[in-house]
């Protein structure tokens, strides 16, 4: 299996064949806005999934004197959600996403199974171009990241 650079191309349906520029410059313009896609709704994905489990602050959080909290208002590593309407809502709406995201992401890997030069370049610069507006950032949308680790001189059970 190799490459081929023609204008002939059968896309994901027997329906969907390109006969002229036209209809495959449309085709790969489709498949450059489907990779660019794919990496907005992954960006929204993971955003909304790290939105919902963060956790607010509590209030009886203190400072040291150097002005570091001592408490934790990012998780590293997160519990299960806690049941009820609005964690069931948050699962079921972020297991929708992913399954939406996993569809196109297949639909994606189908196209570059054309074998054909202009779909791979379009479907590798949508998703490069996707990457770098909404995924090269730490969360995506320009956010500067911020890890709260809680110090815990008694974790290790030492005195």
């Amino acid at each position: 299996m190799t490459l081929y650079w023609g204008k002939e191309v059968t896309l994901l349906f027997d329906s969907w064949k390109t006969d002229s520029w036209l209809t495959y410059s449309l085709t790969l313009l489709f498949c450059f806005f489907l990779s660019f896609f794919y990496q907005h709704l992954e960006a929204r994905r993971l955003n909304f999934k790290l939105r919902s489990t963060l956790r607010p602050p509590s209030s009886s959080s203190s400072s040291s004197s150097d002005g570091i909290r001592n408490s934790v208002s990012i998780p590293i590593i997160s519990s299960p959600p806690k049941s009820g309407p609005k964690k069931l809502w948050v699962r079921v709406a972020s297991s929708l996403l992913f399954g939406v995201n996993s569809a196109i992401g297949y639909f994606i890997m189908l196209t570059i199974m054309t074998y054909n030069g202009g779909v791979f370049v379009a479907v590798i610069l949508g998703l490069s171009v996707g990457y770098f507006l909404f995924r090269s950032g730490d969360f995506g949308d320009g956010e500067d990241a911020i890890v709260a680790v809680e110090s815990n001189n008694n974790a290790c059970g030492c005195s």
